[in-house]
């Protein structure tokens, strides 16, 4: 090196060094991504995959390699829409013998979530599934003690705990600053799916597809239950639908739960497939309350949904107006769910969402069906570490 070199040609040399070493950096940064990149197989190429496969796309850490359906032109169609590039497979079977992946996205009918499940465990693969993760608490449970076993992770949706909203009462809670906690409600329905008949048919119901979230919410923020009363009924025995024309009503369109926390904490969740409200599936502009949680200093209602947040008002003043407060949704959607387990296995890292706590919540929905088939308050055995932050 020249021993003469300005200060000028040194910085602009040091400058470009630099550049070059950061430059380097990023790239191999790049490059270890790449090669740590989660392959991720999707079985169910319905309606709900439109979310999740464009969620995945978004993950640096994710790619995926397999869709499959039992209606093959469906898993072709959505890898052409979304230029997935991956291999489509008409059956489970063979697509646990075709392009090796790490984790499977279960988004089928909510009837045979338990069945694939315990065949992508015992394949060796880790498993996100849409709720329900099996149709009873026994059948979740073997899931659980299976991926044990295998040293395998088994999640379940919904995600509802990652929204910053869920975060922001947690905190109210956990703070006191709603005081003594007392009483809470939850309530979400519509006017009933048309698109498949699964949701009526035995295994299914307004509890799995819908009181589910409102049952997460609720426990996260107050605690596991310690027992469960319910009444339960079908108030359309007949409905029509686009897959199978009319069908009979197997499953509850119309469930009112009650939970006893402990600490004389109760909560409350009505849930159906017979509630008018024209925001249906899509909370963008739901200004009415699905959560409200009630103590002896204040009270805070979640605005829109649980899985699609708006806010969260709080009224803590005997002399003020309630605040809306934590509108900022930060980036989450209910659909991210595995996409975020996801990349925690290749961090490394533990996520917010709990299998235990999704085990805990079929439990609830089992529960509520014996209370109300025996007139009796049904008491839980299972729980989950808590509080979840």
């Amino acid at each position: 090196m020249n021993n003469n070199i300005s200060r000028k040609q040194f910085l602009q040399y040091t400058a470009s060094a630099g550049a070059a070493a950061l430059l380097s950096s990023l790239e191999g940064f790049a490059a270890e991504a790449r090669q740590q990149k989660l392959r991720v197989a999707i079985i169910g190429c319905g309606s709900v995959s439109n979310r999740y496969i464009p969620h995945l796309q978004s993950s640096l850490f994710i790619e995926i390699v397999s869709l499959c359906d039992i209606k093959p032109e469906r898993a072709e169609a959505q890898n052409k829409q979304y230029n997935v590039g991956a291999k489509t497979y008409p059956h489970i079977d063979a697509m646990l013998k075709g392009a090796p992946f790490d984790m499977m996205v279960t988004l089928t009918d909510m009837q045979e979530h338990g069945r694939l499940n315990k065949q992508a465990l015992l394949a060796g693969r880790h498993v996100w599934s849409e709720k329900p993760m099996a149709n009873t608490y026994a059948e979740g449970k073997a899931l659980l003690d299976l991926a044990k076993q295998k040293k395998l992770r088994i999640w379940g949706a919904p995600a509802v705990v990652n929204s910053p909203q869920f975060a922001f009462m947690n905190k109210c809670i956990q703070e006191g600053k709603l005081g003594k906690l007392a009483s809470a409600h939850g309530q979400y329905g519509h006017t009933g799916p048309t698109w498949s008949a699964f949701f009526y048919e035995k295994g299914g119901g307004s509890m799995p597809d819908l009181g589910v979230y409102n049952m997460a919410t609720l426990t996260a923020l107050l605690g596991p239950a310690k027992s469960v009363m319910a009444m339960l009924s079908i108030v359309k025995p007949e409905r029509t639908v686009d897959d199978k024309g009319t069908v009979k009503v197997e499953a509850e369109d119309n469930a009112h739960i009650l939970m006893d926390h402990g600490n004389g904490v109760i909560s409350h969740v009505m849930c159906g497939f017979n509630f008018f409200d024209p925001h249906g599936h899509e909370a963008g502009n739901q200004s009415l309350h699905s959560i409200q949680i009630f103590g002896d200093k204040g009270n805070m209602r979640l605005i829109g949904y649980d899985w699609e947040t708006n806010g969260v008002i709080l009224d803590d003043s005997w002399d003020q107006a309630p605040k809306l407060l934590s509108t900022d949704k930060g980036g989450y959607v209910w659909q991210e769910g595995a996409t975020k387990v996801g990349e925690s296995l290749i961090n490394k890292t533990e996520p917010v969402i709990n299998v235990e706590h999704a085990l805990h919540v079929l439990e609830v929905i089992e529960a509520a069906r014996k209370s109300s088939a025996t007139g009796m308050k049904v008491a839980m055995k299972s729980g989950f570490k808590w509080p979840l932050m």
